[in-house]
């Protein structure tokens, strides 16, 4: 039986639990579920694939994917992430037998990293605001700088180090240009209720582990005080001021990866941590063999950009331009750029058996 087949979706599942933050799966109902499932359409487990089919969530948080949470992705419409959690759902339950792992990210942080208002103070020594860039040039000028407090952990109370740190991080940023250093409010802090994964796409990853024998993998990033962690392969800078090593890429799950028959991609935010994962796995691909980006699938109706109202019906900040911009780029390298309702047997160059 083909395994690009396409079920229907189980009788459990509700449609409107993409909306709500308090959705809980019950793990236990559906471990009990997932025989009789499996039997009725004759899944087979997922240790019998010929094909890997490597599902890849990013950072499908709580706190990404409502309009509760603490840096919603809401896209232009105010929908985004939240029908994107639906459809994300649907594809796991519909594509069943043909999907063989899935590795769900997490973006994991504490209360001071360099990329939140935390960690800064104005020349007045107050905090600086969420939503604003910082520049080599405003740690120079002592327009803002490394909050003083956290020198005493992070640099053996050497503020002198701290603050060379923080303008070798901005000109690292600023050199490289892909980023410049944006501070965001608090998100994904290690406890909270928005660290958790979206309750409608932890159903649907859990009931796909249990129907198909797979364990379900996560990967956190993002616990590096001193950098930032867009990419789940990489953190944005590898070296501190001083040339001793400030952080490493995940060469385990690159591989993993690359290893795939292929490799399906979607999540939070397309501008950001979906871009910056993508153009990292399309820098290890062509650093070894172009034509591995044909293996690589964006489920683009599965992920939004950060767009930020400013409560007048604009926005603060919008990032849709440089998502769009960068899906471009990628479809020029040759990843395939799909959406989660068409079927995979149409899917171009994909072989699975």
């Amino acid at each position: 039986m083909s395994r690009t087949r396409t079920l229907p979706l189980p009788p459990f599942y509700d449609p409107g639990s993409a909306a709500r933050w308090d959705h809980r799966p019950d793990a236990q109902a559906l471990l009990d579920a997932a025989p009789s499932w499996r039997d009725r359409h004759a899944v087979p487990p997922s240790g019998d694939d010929a094909f890997d089919l490597h599902l890849l969530l990013v950072d499908e948080q709580k706190d990404f994917c409502f309009p509760e949470g603490a840096l919603y992705v809401g896209g232009r419409s105010g929908r985004g992430a939240v029908e994107d959690s639906r459809r994300l759902a649907e594809f796991v339950y519909r594509n069943l037998p043909a999907i063989t792992r899935i590795t769900a990210t997490m973006d994991t942080h504490l209360a001071f990293q360099i990329f939140f208002a935390s960690f800064w103070v104005d020349r007045d020594g107050k905090t600086l605001s969420p939503h604003r860039t910082v520049l080599a040039a405003d740690v120079r000028s002592g327009a803002a700088r490394p909050n003083p407090a956290v020198a005493s952990w992070i640099a053996r109370g050497d503020e002198g180090w701290l603050r060379e740190e923080a303008i070798h991080y901005c000109e690292e940023l600023e050199r490289a240009g892909k980023y410049q250093l944006w501070i965001w409010p608090p998100h994904c802090l290690l406890g909270s209720d928005g660290h958790a994964l979206a309750g409608a796409v932890q159903e649907a990853r859990l009931f796909h582990a249990y129907v198909r024998g797979a364990q379900s993998w996560t990967e956190e990033k993002g616990q590096n005080p001193l950098t930032e962690n867009y990419s789940a392969l990489r953190p944005e800078v590898l070296w501190r001021h001083d040339r001793r090593p400030l952080a490493e890429k995940n060469a385990r799950l690159v591989e993993s990866l690359l290893d795939a028959g292929a490799v399906v991609v979607a999540g939070q935010a397309a501008s950001h941590c979906v871009k910056s994962t993508v153009e990292d796995l399309l820098a290890e691909i062509h650093a070894r063999d172009p034509r591995l980006a044909s293996k690589v699938y964006l489920l683009v109706d599965c992920m939004s950009a950060v767009a930020v109202p400013d409560g007048k019906g604009g926005f603060a900040a919008d990032f849709t331009p440089q998502a769009e911009a960068a899906l471009a780029r990628f479809a020029a390298a040759g990843i395939h750029l799909v959406r989660s309702t068409d079927p995979l047997a149409g899917w171009p160059g994909l072989r699975v058996t």
